[in-house]
């Protein structure tokens, strides 16, 4: 068996077998460090020795060993290895005989509000196992390794996926809480200051709370349609870590459609911001063109160097032409302001 210290090394790479990472819970004790021989020991028990414990496992899909070690060692349900080959667009939570299966979207681990930063983890909770596998690190998953490092204690995989849900809800929040502060300040630049500078920013925010809500929101519903008809290995305990877990994250998605209201909101009032200087823009310009009017005219009536031209001999014709263009721009700026 490898050293702890070498297994609890913060790295996302995967053995020979495609394992990230594996626990051991027994006897209400935190979590400890396995490898890959420890694990197959440990399922190879009979269920009367698993009765106090139960193994998690992670594993890395872009090492291909993985489903052939599974296989070999474990037996799942054919819809977790079938969810391992699809690309997944919805949320996926089913009962499969006696076991839970799922397939849950995540952001990555390096997330920096990006609307496409998001990827999927197929697993699958049985009476004494949950197995998890995902292609890229993802932002829950690693936190919820963090908790068992720490020393958190788990009865059951189903506690173990309860948490996993909080987690991402937590990571939800975080996004909904930093997107909030951009907006903050967006917000008071539109309505102190009148600047319509941030529509870019707030759009792409936008985008990514429309796309995570997409992503995620099926969740909740999909657990609590679950929980109706339940395993009979959940516990009563179980089920109420699970349908509270699942209160959470409803609330988290339900903060984030908040927050997006709110960002439509403040495009909205950036848009009516352009559209008033592009108004005022459009006055002004309008303005200058018909006060410019009268000079255009009268150099064009004047300058086609024809018999007749009026004023041509008259002693006081040149300032007679200016008073006349003069009276009426005043009249025509008159005019303007008093509609305006």
């Amino acid at each position: 068996m490898a050293p702890k210290s070498q297994l609890d090394e913060p790295s996302y790479g995967s053995d020979k077998d495609g394992l990230v990472w594996a626990y051991l819970f027994t006897s209400e004790i935190a979590g400890r460090a396995i490898d890959t021989q420890g694990a197959a020991e440990w399922l190879a028990t009979s269920t009367s020795e698993k009765k106090d414990g139960f193994l998690w496992l992670h594993f890395n899909l872009s090492n291909s060993a993985c489903v052939r070690w599974l296989r070999q060692h474990v037996e799942l349900p054919d819809a977790f290895y079938e969810s391992l080959d699809e690309a997944a667009s919805s949320t996926r939570l089913e009962r499969e005989d006696d076991a839970l299966v799922a397939v849950l979207h995540d952001v990555l681990f390096a997330f920096e509000f990006d609307a496409s930063a998001v990827a999927t983890v197929s697993l699958v909770a049985a009476p004494h196992l949950l197995v998890s596998a995902r292609g890229r690190p993802l932002r829950s998953i690693d936190r919820l390794r963090v908790s068992v490092k720490a020393g958190s204690v788990f009865r059951s995989p189903a506690e173990l996926f309860g948490q996993l849900l909080r987690d991402q809800a937590e990571v939800l929040v975080e996004i909904a809480r930093k997107s909030s502060e951009r907006v903050d300040r967006e917000e008071d630049l539109v309505l102190s200051r009148g600047r319509a500078s941030g529509r870019t920013e707030l759009g792409s925010l936008r985008r990514m709370l429309v796309r995570l809500q997409r992503l995620l929101a099926p969740e909740p519903a999909a657990l609590f349609r679950l929980l109706s008809r339940p395993p009979r290995w959940l516990t009563e305990d179980d089920v109420r870590d699970l349908r509270q877990a699942a209160e959470e994250f409803s609330a988290a998605v339900s903060d984030s459609v908040a927050l997006g209201e709110r960002i439509r909101l403040v495009q909205e009032e950036i848009a009516a911001l352009t559209n008033e200087r592009t108004s005022k823009s459009l006055f002004v310009l309008t303005l200058v063109t018909t006060a410019a009017l009268p000079f255009n005219v009268v150099g064009a009536l004047f300058g086609m160097n024809v018999g007749d031209i009026p004023l041509a001999a008259h002693p006081h014709g040149f300032w007679s032409i200016v008073a006349f263009v003069a009276v009426f721009t005043a009249a025509v700026g008159w005019a303007f302001a008093r509609r305006r």
